[in-house]
């Protein structure tokens, strides 16, 4: 990419934002921020205990990495962010306009299959279905690319460097 964008890394839990993150960084030469250490430790609770969080307990989280993403404007950035609803990536989009977004898409078989293995993750599979049902994909006036997750970490981050090369030309 030639312009040093922030591109944030969305989708459903299990789609692989916080492996695809950090290796799109690295082949853009940027910093990479996890979405999920923005969260206060309140939101990390109810996920554990298999609550959805509504959008009060999202408004706070989307406004810190929108102010992280505003500090990284010009100079290039890439965080995760689920951003399942136009309206998170408006409220980021409010804070950092130059913001672009790449979906992370999949077979929800494949997404249940990799959420099932992670070790560790406060977001339990049980989530799954609430997160497809609140998914609101990208719409064409919004600067963004969607990438299928099949195939190896290095394979889905190739794919996603060349749709934000074609998104930008």
């Amino acid at each position: 990419m030639s312009t040093p964008h922030v591109v944030v890394v969305m989708g459903v839990a299990g789609t692989g934002k916080t492996t695809i993150g950090p290796l799109l960084a690295a082949e853009l030469g940027v910093p990479y921020a996890e979405g999920d250490d923005f969260h206060p430790a309140a939101n990390i609770a109810k996920m554990s205990a298999g609550t959805p969080l509504d959008d009060s307990d999202r408004w706070p989280w989307l406004d810190a990495i929108g102010q992280w993403a505003h500090g990284r404007a010009g100079l290039g950035g890439v965080v995760s962010s689920s951003a399942l609803k136009r309206v998170y990536r408006d409220r980021l989009r409010a804070e950092a306009p130059g913001a672009v977004f790449l979906h992370l898409t999949g077979d929800r078989a494949l997404i249940e299959e990799r959420m099932a293995e992670r070790k560790g993750h406060f977001m339990p599979t049980a989530l799954l279905d609430s997160q497809f049902a609140t998914l609101q994909p990208l719409q064409e006036d919004e600067a963004g690319v969607s990438v299928d997750v099949s195939g190896t970490p290095e394979e889905i981050t190739q794919r996603a460097v060349a749709a934000l090369r074609r998104l930008e030309s």
